[in-house]
């Protein structure tokens, strides 16, 4: 709202659209790469991206992607999540750039993509011409420009020592975690989206401990259909077969805005009118996730959990609403899953001093830290 207004009144003194909105991009920008907390400044490469995509619909100019012909490495200022996302993954050696810090874009998706990455180089790196060779070390944080023979040959040696250990590590993902005094820990995945299943399992996942179901409620303009949520949740237990799967209900307001909600402005989102509290007080909202859950549930062992519990009664009014959609759900002839454990989140103070109250009436908790 204050980027628009900022806007607005730049228009309003006679400034043309498309300078009154690049102004307040930067304005806003620069605010961000003042602040002192590293994971905040990096956002300022996110305000430019979405506020370059706007000034490249006010000007009536497409996109301009980042192509590349052949297997290279990329070396930029910085790059934005749009720039990224339009990378031919295949293509992409290393990523070297002049700003940006370990919360950045591009170190966040290098790891993703399992590419070395060496960001905050300075701005010497952008005077390197097309077609220099260069060596990136994303362990070790550096970079050579035109190596030498032997140079090439220990950088190689390096790498294949890292991807033999890879292997390894990969090759021993199922098995179990076991501590040197014997004691078995279980290791299970955080996931938010369903392809991300699959690769969990891949690392060696036992199970889903945390699914954030908020994915089926953002980026869309209308709220997620039954049929929405039962298409995904039956995807992801195909994948977990007999393991366990922790479905948190959804958790959004604060940073994840549903604008089709019409949720109101507050001092404080974070503690406001979400997750849980929404839940209650739309339940015709909350009635479709969870009769989906249950209709997902039969030969799955899958887990429902209730997020930013405050109090014993949010604890039994969403209880309450999961046994109506039980009942909804076997009058409609659905099979339902025998047994089916029930948690909460412990993440605000009360339910941490209340935590012996809450153990009473719950399967199992899960700390938010």
């Amino acid at each position: 709202a204050a980027l628009l207004r900022k806007a607005q009144q730049a228009i309003d003194r006679g400034v043309n659209a498309e300078a009154a909105w690049a102004d307040a991009i930067e304005f806003f920008a620069s605010q961000l790469e003042q602040l002192p907390d590293p994971t905040l400044r990096a956002r300022a490469a996110d305000v430019r991206d979405v506020g370059g995509r706007v000034l490249d619909h006010l000007v009536g100019r497409g996109a301009a992607g980042l192509r590349l012909d052949e297997p290279s490495v990329v070396i930029s200022r910085d790059l934005a999540p749009s720039q990224i996302a339009s990378l031919p993954v295949a293509r992409v050696l290393a990523f070297c750039t002049a700003e940006g810090g370990p919360t950045s874009h591009t170190a966040i998706l290098a790891k993703a993509w399992g590419k070395p990455a060496v960001v905050g180089l300075g701005t010497a790196v952008l005077e390197l011409r097309d077609g220099t060779a260069v060596l990136v070390d994303g362990t070790r944080g550096e970079i050579v420009i035109d190596p030498d023979e032997q140079t090439t040959r220990e950088f190689s040696q390096r790498r294949g020592a890292a991807e033999r250990q890879a292997a390894t590590e990969r090759g021993a993902a199922g098995d179990p975690a076991i501590t040197r005094d014997h004691r078995r820990v279980e290791v299970v995945a955080n996931i938010g989206a369903v392809e991300e299943a699959a690769v969990a399992l891949q690392h060696g996942a036992e199970g889903i401990g945390l699914l954030r179901t908020e994915f089926l409620y953002l980026s869309r303009r209308t709220a997620p259909t039954e049929d929405d949520h039962l298409a995904a949740y039956e995807a992801i237990l195909r994948v977990m077969a007999s393991r366990p799967v922790i479905a948190r209900t959804m958790d959004i307001g604060g940073d994840k805005p549903v604008p089709y909600l019409d949720l109101p402005k507050e001092a404080n989102p974070f503690l406001g009118w979400r997750a849980i509290r929404i839940s209650l007080q739309r339940p015709e909202l909350f009635a479709v996730q969870l009769r989906a859950l249950l209709r997902a549930s039969p030969g799955h062992d899958l887990r429902i959990m209730f997020p930013m519990i405050a109090s014993i009664d949010e604890l039994r009014a969403a209880k309450a609403e999961l046994e109506r959609a039980r009942r909804a759900v076997t009058s409609a002839g659905h099979p339902v899953a025998a047994r089916l454990q029930v948690g909460m989140m412990v993440e605000v103070p009360s339910a941490a001093v209340l935590a012996d109250q809450f153990a009473r009436e719950t399967d199992f908790f899960s700390i938010g830290t």
